[in-house]
């Protein structure tokens, strides 16, 4: 079968946006292009940061969704007055101070100190469950998202979280209900870093430990029709063998974020594959998986790295990640199933966020 005509205007189009934080401009740059290319999600689903993203696309009109991006990245940024390009030999040293300052004195806008915060280990301080507060996040969101149209629900919206007592993964739709800004406070509320966020009687954070790209909820019922879910991650399988102790651990963290979309995709892969022995002529659903590939100056703490180059960079990568991503789903060709699975190929992703150093170049 041939896929040289999707994506088009009429084919249903899902978008699933997974977490990262400050790793989630690349999420920006890649819903840039769709727009670009006329091609409008019917329905978002996000966990944290992909949760936020996907709230500022659906609450907000075509033409100023990419601006609120914007707007969301340029407050999140640290304004240090200059950027070291890729390949510079600072610029490991350069990212490394960034992460620390965030850590140091936050960022306005998204989240600050809190008392006792990290101080609450120490055995004459009170205890605390979190080292510090993404309330300054609150004012952001509703300076920058129209929550009634969001709730309105011209693009379908979910946002997932996990339920800190339970471990029940927990996901808010506005088919069901009204989405506010304390469900976006929740689904970022990264534990221990943020505090959890009390929603109904359950005590609820972000999904990243259990299921940070929830393709499982787009797909969980075979659509009516053909569909793109076109999937967008922020930390890889894939990388080259670590060379530095601070390597080896940027590792470990992409690995265990990222192995749950390997084990989701591949259930889904079983389960389409009874759907289509019962109804061999169903739907079919084409998942486009895309994954953000780090750059090699980029170690563990590159989800707290806000430096000005590191947006940039990011951003630009997903937009030109999107526009291979697309260009390899419109030449492939491949025998008709229920679920059809296309990963961005490697040779086009060699390190994302160098692709988008050449383009700034």
């Amino acid at each position: 079968m041939s896929l040289s005509s999707i994506p088009d205007r009429n084919q249903p189009v899902v978008l699933v946006l997974g977490g990262g934080n400050a790793l989630g401009s690349y999420l920006a740059g890649t819903y840039e292009h769709l727009q670009q290319q006329g091609i409008e999600p019917r329905w978002i689903v996000g966990a944290s940061i992909g949760a936020i993203t996907g709230a500022i696309i659906a609450g907000n009109a075509p033409e100023h969704r990419v601006p609120r991006l914007r707007e969301f990245w340029e407050q999140a940024k640290i304004h240090s007055g200059f950027a070291l390009h890729r390949g510079s030999s600072l610029r490991h040293a350069y990212n490394e101070a960034h992460t620390a300052l965030a850590f140091l004195i936050g960022r306005p806008g998204l989240f600050g100190h809190r008392f006792p915060g990290l101080l609450s280990m120490l055995p004459w301080m009170p205890s605390d469950i979190s080292l510090y507060d993404h309330k300054p996040l609150r004012q952001t969101l509703e300076r920058l998202i129209d929550f009634q149209r969001l709730n309105r629900g011209d693009i379908r919206f979910t946002a997932g979280c996990v339920d800190l007592e339970s471990g029940e993964e927990v996901f808010f739709d506005t088919t069901n209900g009204e989405i506010t800004p304390d469900h976006l406070l929740a689904t970022s509320a990264i534990t221990p870093v943020f505090p959890p966020v009390e929603i109904d009687g359950r005590l609820l954070s972000d999904p990243g430990f259990t299921n940070n790209v929830p393709i499982d909820v787009a797909l969980a019922t075979p659509p009516r029709e053909d569909t793109l879910c076109i999937a967008v991650e922020l930390f890889s399988l894939r990388a080259s063998r670590p060379a530095s102790l601070d390597a080896s651990a940027e590792r470990a963290n992409d690995l265990i974020l990222a192995s749950s979309t390997r084990r989701t995709v591949e259930s889904l892969k079983r389960e389409y594959t009874l759907h289509e022995r019962i109804e061999p002529d169903g739907s079919s659903v084409t998942l486009l998986h895309i994954a953000y590939q780090s750059g090699r100056d980029e170690r563990a703490g590159k989800s707290f790295d806000y430096s000005p180059a590191s947006l940039q960079d990011r951003w630009a990568a997903g937009l030109q990640d999107m526009q291979h991503a697309l260009a390899q789903l419109k030449s492939a060709t491949f025998e008709k199933k229920r679920l059809n699975v296309i990963r961005l190929d490697p040779n086009y992703a060699t390190a994302s966020a160098e692709i988008g150093a050449r383009a700034r170049a």
